[in-house]
């Protein structure tokens, strides 16, 4: 192959990684367009290895209710690490953490992982999240340990829509619908009605009796 068409073919290779380059950029980090898992933030300390953290808010934009921290701790060392507390720097949220089983703390094996948000997973539910996070934001969340210490790394806020629909927090309960009070019925109604009226019954009926008899007694002759 002449020099000609080695510069040739060199650059057509380059002009078409420089589209395909392109057009992933403006793809950005839509999921739905590019049909991959969005980036994930991730960082490490010593033996702990924190990834796919993530803050999940409710599916509807804008609505109140619970939102979750989602994310993947590893521990190469070779002692057990317990998660202590997460925390959301820059916010008055609390965090409330609860384990796989519902007891005990959010254990990291040594040599293991846990998983935190999704079903049957441990739990770490920020129960104010409407305002501690906005879905679009980087959230700064810190991870303590009770070995490794603080893990801080800002994670993206998402709905839990897509790909976060099966780690998000739980839909909000709506209020049960109130139930109208029972109205008596009509045959009930006419009843009670019907007694009121009945003759003898009230003090009208006992003044015509009272009357009836007076009346009888007066014309009962006198004995001689």
């Amino acid at each position: 192959m002449s020099r000609s068409l080695r510069h040739g073919a060199l650059a057509a290779t380059a002009t078409a990684f420089s589209i395909v380059s392109l057009s992933a950029c403006a793809a950005g980090n839509n999921a739905e367009t590019l049909k991959i898992r969005p980036d994930n933030a991730a960082t490490s300390v010593g033996s702990i290895k924190v990834q796919n953290v993530n803050v999940i808010t409710q599916p509807a934009g804008g609505e109140d209710g619970p939102a979750v921290v989602a994310a993947t701790l590893f521990n190469e060392g070779t002692e057990r690490e317990v998660l202590e507390a997460v925390t959301l720097p820059g916010s008055n949220a609390e965090v409330k953490l609860q384990a796989a089983k519902g007891k005990g703390p959010i254990v990291v094996p040594a040599g293991g992982r846990v998983i935190i948000g999704g079903k049957g997973n441990a739990a770490a539910v920020i129960e104010n999240g409407s305002e501690a996070a906005r879905d679009g934001d980087v959230q700064q969340v810190v991870f303590k340990l009770s070995r490794t210490g603080d893990v801080a790394l800002g994670a993206g806020v998402f709905p839990a829509e897509g790909f976060f629909k099966d780690f998000g927090p739980s839909p909000k309960a709506e209020a049960p619908a109130r139930q109208p009070s029972p109205k008596p019925s009509s045959s009930a109604s006419g009843d009670a009605a019907g007694e009121a009226e009945a003759p003898g019954t009230g003090a009208e009926g006992a003044q015509g009796d009272a009357a009836a008899q007076g009346t009888d007694d007066a014309a009962v002759p006198a004995a001689h």
